[in-house]
């Protein structure tokens, strides 16, 4: 009788899954048919090739081998993803070490608050772009440049979220632990930290979409390398099917990074998952 129900779940499991899965596609299968019958019209060509000719691109710049033509980007699609990912996951990490001690510095502490706060707010609206000249000025076309403006674009989220989560932390709980003898530190690492996880892990997604998007503004201008790179030099030289598989690349590596947070965030916060259910 349990191994029925067990089946029975199971099946209805998978089914949920897979409903899941087509109502997903959905959108995107549509997105892809208009987009082939307006890249057909012929006021299109050379300006939205079709999802085929974006496909083909794609393929050769992944498989084909490089060297092979007059076409420069033959087989470098690997290579690039790997530069782009190291940058963003080095400036991330900097951003991480950083801006979660920091956030809960300025939630935690009054002085931190008081002291910390207004710079991190008043730097905090210059957009990436305008760090730009700085970086070139200070690091020069090397991949430090592009590290610093992925850990600014990375750290003020994070910062941000940290200290409202630090900040929320029920007092009821920080009494009790006072009570029982808890000290200052083991309040902030035991009573604090966890408290501000969940307000934690959504800086940590929106400060890794914001390094994704550091990375290709830097890569365009500070290195020479990276989808970044590809996307502008690509552009300079009208190659647009390259272009569009550049966005679509960088579309795919921004989602599965942020999956990776979301998993982590699952197995650190299994708490509120069991909670909430």
């Amino acid at each position: 009788m349990s191994t029925t129900v067990s089946n029975t779940s199971g099946k209805s499991g998978a089914l949920l899954k897979i409903k899941h899965l087509l109502i997903g596609l959905v959108l995107p299968v549509a997105l892809l048919v208009i987009w082939q019958v307006v890249g057909q019209y012929s006021g299109m060509h050379g300006v939205i090739p079709t999802p085929v000719k974006v496909g083909h691109a794609w393929y050769d710049w992944v498989f084909a081998n490089p060297g092979m033509g007059l076409n420069p980007y033959l087989g470098t699609w690997l290579s690039n993803v790997q530069y782009s990912t190291m940058r963003v996951a080095e400036g991330f990490l900097l951003a991480v070490l950083l801006g979660v001690p920091l956030g809960l510095a300025i939630g935690w502490s009054r002085l931190a608050a008081l002291s910390i706060d207004p710079l991190v707010q008043g730097l905090r609206p210059i957009p990436i772009t305008a760090w730009l000249p700085f970086s070139i000025a200070l690091f020069g076309i090397r991949d430090f440049g592009s590290i610093f403006l992925i850990f600014i674009g990375a750290f003020y989220p994070i910062v941000v979220n940290t200290t409202q989560g630090a900040r929320d932390v029920e007092r009821n709980l920080v009494r009790a632990a006072s009570m029982m003898g808890a000290s200052s530190t083991q309040l902030l690492l035991r009573v604090v930290l966890p408290s501000s996880m969940p307000s934690l892990f959504t800086g940590l997604r929106l400060g890794l979409g914001i390094a994704w998007t550091a990375v290709i503004v830097s890569e365009m201008v500070a290195v020479k390398s990276g989808l970044g790179y590809v996307l502008w030099d690509a552009y300079y030289v009208g190659r647009m099917d390259i272009v569009l598989a550049d966005m679509v690349s960088i579309g795919i590596m921004g989602y599965l990074s942020d999956r990776l947070i979301v998993l982590l965030e699952r197995r650190v916060l299994v708490w509120r998952i069991l909670q909430n259910h």
